[in-house]
């Protein structure tokens, strides 16, 4: 039996709440079942160095986890001097993902900036930040055409991600903690609502697994981004 008796095939219940930072250009509140991701886009006018003069913007991202997210405290990674290998790790898969879906020609010469802040961790942290964080971009691009700064929607495809895995031998969809850290098999799914793949992270923790539950992981995944993508557009919509 799955934690709240969720079927194989069945998401976390999902909320995205929009506009809970009044001063970003774009910004929703992701709940994933107990994950909580607090995700701002904001609009810089200028873009990294090495891309002036060339026409074109740029999309990035940052993430982190409160000190409190989990069941123990963290130190601050500023406390501890620096960015640790998981947060750099993710932050630019965020940035990755997001950047598969946006028309840096229609963007102009600045960049979109991401934050993914976890104020909750139950699992899925990454996939939850990425789903959050395309409707924060996709807030950010329609203020800019309300206002006139781009003509053009610079978003070229929507984009969601969920977390896949083999617990006890079965094949199951949107991993919660208890299961993510029992796992025989841990995967990430970075999807299209198109249907393309942008990010597969998989793994078996014990021992391989094969062909075909990974097709079934494949399956799970696109049903999963399908009914993400539903709840990014209908967060949009209001």
């Amino acid at each position: 039996m799955r934690p709240n008796s969720r079927a194989l095939d069945e998401l976390r219940n999902i909320s995205i709440e929009t506009g809970v930072s009044p001063y970003a250009e774009g910004s929703c509140l992701i709940k994933s079942g107990n994950t909580h991701v607090l995700c701002t886009a904001t609009v810089d006018e200028n873009v990294p160095r090495w891309m002036k003069g060339r026409g074109k913007g740029w999309v990035t991202a940052e993430y982190g986890m409160l000190p409190r997210a989990t069941h123990t405290r963290m130190r601050r990674e500023a406390a501890r001097g620096g960015q640790g290998g998981r947060t750099m790790e993710i932050q630019r898969l965020i940035g990755r993902a997001l950047r598969a879906g946006v028309d840096f020609k229609k963007l102009g010469e600045r960049q979109i900036i991401l934050d993914c802040d976890v104020i909750q961790a139950d699992g899925g942290t990454r996939t939850a930040s990425i789903t959050g964080a395309w409707v924060a971009l996709k807030l950010a691009t329609n203020y800019l055409m309300t206002e006139g700064v781009l003509e053009q929607d610079p978003i070229t495809d929507q984009i969601a991600a969920v977390s896949c895995g083999i617990v006890d031998g079965s094949c199951r969809l949107d991993l919660e903690y208890v299961e993510d850290s029992a796992a025989q098999a841990d995967a990430n799914f970075v999807l299209s609502q198109t249907g393309g793949i942008i990010e597969i992270q998989v793994s078996a923790e014990d021992t391989p697994f094969a062909t075909d539950e990974f097709s079934e992981l494949m399956r799970l995944a696109g049903k999963g981004v399908d009914e993400l993508c539903l709840a990014q557009i209908a967060a949009i919509k209001g």
